[in-house]
């Protein structure tokens, strides 16, 4: 405790909770509203209140039920998809040995690469039960992923974890959890950077290319692709300031080989769909 005081960086002394219930509640008193859950909630209003703006502005043919209905979907995809992701992608060990964590929830742990697979299955399953295309409506949820992603990360940030790499720079933070808290030994707020760098710069691009232009429409699909290669890059360059949470693969973190899989993904996305619009505009010549 000396050490903090004398340490010329900020020590994270942040709570988890919002709110915390009282311990006067007996068994639920260690419990609470936590921040990390009120992120994930105002990425889904956000992404409400977003389609709805779309549906005014005739960008998008969504309303009311239909707009909660696959919202409804989306949920479902980005929390079975990031906790199974999670566990499969980075603890399949201790997942094997004891499966039951999948439901100790309040443990922690969600990946972001599992959410969006799990956004993946999730929208092209509700395109197949409204019986639309998928391509559209991948273009519409990618509009509005990126406050989640910024949201999440923020309350990363909050719950002191997934912290970075050590570091010298002035805006260094002493992280409580980390095993090197004691020698004062400062790590880059690499969860901020990423809020920054995965959420909101991908939501401006991607925004300013909705509202800007005919992508959506001319080569539906195009906007996703665009979305999964900058959101690639922008994860792969923020690895190299995150302290690896895993095993390396291939001499790359984690974060980057999977993210390796979201660049080639939107790259074949845009090669595909731009092939398919240049076939139909030869036929009609």
């Amino acid at each position: 405790m000396i050490f903090t005081e004398l340490s010329s960086y900020w020590s994270h002394n942040l709570s988890p909770f919002l709110w915390k219930f009282p311990e006067s509640w007996g068994n639920w008193g260690p419990g609470g509203i936590r921040w990390y859950g009120v992120s994930y909630l105002l990425g889904f209003l956000t992404a409400i209140l977003l389609l709805n703006l779309y549906h005014k502005k005739a960008r998008s043919p969504y309303e009311g039920d239909q707009i909660l209905n696959l919202m409804t979907f989306q949920v479902l995809g980005v929390l079975l998809g990031g906790r199974i992701g999670f566990l499969l992608l980075y603890q399949f060990n201790k997942f094997i040995e004891d499966p039951l964590i999948l439901l100790r929830v309040w443990e922690g742990g969600m990946a972001s690469h599992g959410g969006f697979l799990g956004v993946i299955i999730a929208t092209i399953w509700y395109a197949r039960h409204s019986k639309q295309h998928i391509l559209p409506v991948a273009d519409l949820i990618v509009s509005v992923v990126p406050p989640g992603l910024f949201f999440g990360r923020i309350a990363n940030f909050i719950n002191g974890e997934l912290w970075g790499k050590t570091t010298e720079v002035s805006w260094g933070v002493l992280f409580p959890k980390a095993p090197d808290f004691a020698l004062q030994i400062a790590r880059h707020p690499s969860q901020l950077y990423a809020a920054v760098f995965e959420g909101l710069i991908p939501f401006i691009y991607i925004q300013y290319r909705f509202w800007n232009s005919n992508i959506t429409k001319s080569i539906p699909g195009h906007l996703s692709g665009e979305f999964l290669i900058l959101y690639a890059i922008c994860r792969f360059g923020n690895e190299f300031f995150r302290q690896p949470d895993a095993s390396p693969i291939m001499n790359l973190s984690r974060g980057q080989f999977y993210s390796l899989f979201l660049l080639f993904g939107g790259i074949i996305l845009i090669l595909l769909n731009r092939k398919k619009v240049k076939s139909r505009s030869v036929q009609i010549k």
